[in-house]
């Protein structure tokens, strides 16, 4: 029986990545922000209502500061905004009926992703260093 060479246990240690390691991670990520943004103008642009609409331009933005490398205050946007538009998409109620249609589901998909950036961002604004030029 061949004896396990050294390479392999290191290999085993980096894909062995923690829940928090990845939750970081993709917190650090620009893609979310702009995937929220685009659920949010998808549920609320016909018929069109002005406050929730007004939260996809400000991820949109954190998406750009996150690419412009300002990822730790990208972070902390992203986890700010999409905790507000949790609380207000929350205080809308919805019919049991209606929450298996294609609106439901991309509304019910929006708060997830919500949950996640909340959570996410908050763990990358927390514990990343700003990177001073």
């Amino acid at each position: 029986m061949p004896m396990p060479s050294k390479d392999i246990g290191a290999a085993a240690e980096k894909a062995e990545q923690g829940v928090m390691q990845y939750a970081y991670a993709y917190g650090l990520n620009p893609v979310p922000p702009a995937l929220t943004a685009c659920l949010i103008a998808a549920q609320h642009m016909r018929p069109f209502q002005t406050l929730p609409v007004l939260f996809a331009p400000v991820l949109l933005f954190s998406s750009y500061l996150n690419v412009n490398g300002y990822k730790k205050d990208a972070a902390g946007v992203t986890s700010a905004w999409s905790a507000a538009y949790m609380l207000l998409a929350m205080r809308r109620r919805q019919q049991f009926s209606s929450r298996f249609g294609a609106r439901g589901l991309t509304r019910g998909a929006t708060l997830a992703l919500c949950g996640v950036n909340v959570v996410s961002g908050g763990l990358a604004y927390a514990f990343s260093k700003r990177e001073e030029a």
